[in-house]
């Protein structure tokens, strides 16, 4: 559970913000780019913000002191991270566009395409662009390291990268790097295995690359994280590749990873066979990954069914019948008006939440040093409209 929300439940449930609302706290997002930040001093690498995972570009010129850059994999988070971030611009998608590629030149400085197809058709361009791009190839090292399917980039039959058999070294003129990513929320040693294999297949090709970038999924900020390990593994591959001038890691989860909530309120409870309290909060808009994934968040003060005296599922105010948060307990009975404090919501949760039903997004604010909450973005009917025609 996250130390910094647990310790302040009082200041979170008092905040006065409105529901649904997500709430950063500054502090904790400072802890997190702290050790992050001592990985780079420590190995020289260079550690960019995966957009996919936290875009909240209010705080971007807090990260922008720390981080090198942004991971950007779509135009319009190239372009965000252009305009809004400043730094590093690396971009990389399974597939471009030849409406797109000019304006994603325009915006990046790195960029890794997924195939040798696509460089062909592109490459031209990137050489004509009257810009220094560093461009490189995502290979694919056809190792899982990542339990549940939707989210292993080296999957049988994956779309995602490169490999071995298709990989064909004389095709790579003006390639300078290469990128891989087989991890999702992974300690350093799903690294330490999966390093071997990259040098195994691509060696080759590393003996003349001029940076690596290892990808995201690194969950570097998390309490049991081995540092030190990570740290090691880097520096130990630059004395095998000297000539490797950068590496790169791409962490999104990593850096907003326990350091905002989702606060919400309970607008009525009702009873079928158990007691279900509707919320204004929803998994199916405004947190997803609850039922993609599934997995089931922690909120402040509650318990597994049974462990406190009142037991309740938890519902989202969508027509759908699977918008259902999951099932717990609280001390107390939970009535309209009862706010609850779903830990853990800054990442993945602003980046893929939706309007469905025409359920409105939840604001997003920030919590200061000094415990005041500041609302940067509320939402309301024309945010809906304006995504239909």
């Amino acid at each position: 559970m996250m130390q910094m929300e647990a310790k302040t439940m009082t200041d979170w449930r008092l905040a006065g913000a409105p529901t649904p609302c997500y709430i950063v706290d500054e502090a904790a997002l400072e802890r997190n780019l702290d050790v992050l930040d001592s990985v780079q001093r420590r190995t020289g690498c260079k550690i960019l913000m995966a957009l996919k995972g936290f875009a909240m570009f209010s705080v971007f010129p807090l990260i922008r002191r720390r981080l090198h850059g942004v991971a950007a994999s779509s135009l319009d988070e190239a372009r965000l991270g252009f305009e809004e971030f400043g730094g590093e611009v690396h971009l990389f998608s399974p597939a471009y566009s030849e409406a797109e590629i000019d304006e994603l030149i325009a915006y990046s400085d790195h960029i890794v395409f997924n195939s040798i197809s696509q460089w062909d058709r592109f490459k031209e361009k990137v050489f004509g662009a009257g810009k220094r791009v560093q461009c490189g190839i995502r290979v694919n090292p056809e190792h899982s390291e990542v339990r549940t399917p939707i989210y292993d980039p080296c999957a049988p039959f994956s779309r995602l990268g490169v490999t071995r058999a298709n990989f064909r070294k004389e095709m790579l003129e003006g390639v300078s790097g290469l990128h891989f990513h087989t991890l999702c929320e992974l300690n350093a040693d799903s690294l330490a295995r999966t390093l071997p294999v990259v040098e195994e297949k691509f060696g080759a090709f590393l003996e003349r690359a001029e940076w690596v970038n290892f990808g995201g999924g690194h969950h570097i900020t998390r309490p049991d994280y081995d540092v030190d390990l990570l740290c090691r593994l880097i520096n130990d591959f630059r004395k095998r590749r000297p000539n490797v001038r950068e590496i790169y890691l791409e962490p999104g989860e990593a850096i907003a990873l326990n350091t905002g909530v989702l606060a919400a309120s309970v607008l009525d409870v009702v009873h079928n066979g158990m007691d279900i309290a509707i919320l204004d909060a929803s998994a199916a808009a405004h947190m997803p990954d609850v039922l993609e994934m599934p997995y089931r968040p922690e909120i402040i003060g509650a318990g597994r069914p049974g462990e406190h005296p009142h037991t309740y599922r938890l519902a989202g105010g969508t027509c759908l019948a699977g918008d259902v948060i999951g099932d717990y307990s609280f001390p107390e009975p939970l009535r309209a008006g009862s706010r609850l404090i779903f830990l853990d919501m800054a990442h993945y949760t602003m980046v893929k939440n939706n309007t469905f039903n025409g359920i409105r997004l939840p604001s997003i604010a920030i919590r200061d040093k000094q415990g005041g909450v500041r609302i940067v973005r509320r939402f309301g009917y024309e945010d809906y409209k304006g995504r239909l025609s």
